[in-house]
């Protein structure tokens, strides 16, 4: 099997380069290379992601699981200066990339991680990721396992799957799998994507 974007350290030539993109209603110039997911421009699944998200919480832990070059963690670090933006990926390159872009743009509130390096004590006020579907179903399934449960109490995931590729069979894998207190809804419809909403609502309350 070749490299891949989910590689820890991939072998493909890194080739820097600059690209203009839109984030939180922002344009900005940002660094992308080889290597890395989607490295020409923002993803329509990110995009899909970003347009039907709501508003973010103003403060607290944030996790962007699956970080890429960082379109998710730099929108949620813009639109709430006062969070802290876990930025999580496995690939090396991708990491450095999310550090340069927010360096570059004032963002001192992203931290781009390993998935061990977030402490075990965190929990979130939200999660927003378009997730590595092409690393395989039980590999997903483990992430979901992992870092859905660390959804803080009345707080919100939002997931961008593309219909195609399981949307519908993951919903129903996370209500089937998911603990008592959690749902899940389809949030959002757009360009062959869902937009699923897995909401933890703690004790005795609504979703």
């Amino acid at each position: 099997m070749g490299d891949h974007y989910f590689s820890a350290n991939p072998s493909a030539p890194e080739q820097l380069r600059r690209i203009a993109v839109t984030l939180a209603d922002r344009d900005v110039e940002v660094t992308t290379a080889g290597g890395v997911f989607s490295p020409d421009h923002v993803d329509t699944g990110t995009r899909v992601l970003l347009a039907n998200a709501p508003e973010p919480p103003a403060g607290g832990d944030f996790l962007d699981l699956g970080a890429g070059w960082g379109p998710i963690s730099l929108s949620l670090a813009m639109l709430s200066p006062r969070a802290r933006v876990w930025a999580v990926d496995v690939n090396e390159r991708a990491l450095d990339l999310v550090r340069r872009n927010a360096d570059d743009l004032g963002l001192e509130n992203v931290n781009a991680v390993r998935p061990e390096d977030v402490p075990a004590d965190v929990s979130f006020r939200t999660i927003w990721s378009n997730p590595p579907i092409r690393v395989g179903k039980s590999v997903l399934h483990e992430l979901m396992e992992t870092w859905l449960p660390r959804l803080a109490e009345r707080s919100d995931a939002y997931l961008v799957v593309q219909r195609n590729l399981g949307s519908d069979s993951l919903h129903r894998w996370l209500e089937a799998t998911l603990e008592d207190g959690f749902s899940v809804h389809r949030h959002a419809t757009s360009k062959g994507f869902r937009v699923l909403r897995v909401r933890h609502q703690g004790s005795g309350a609504q979703a």
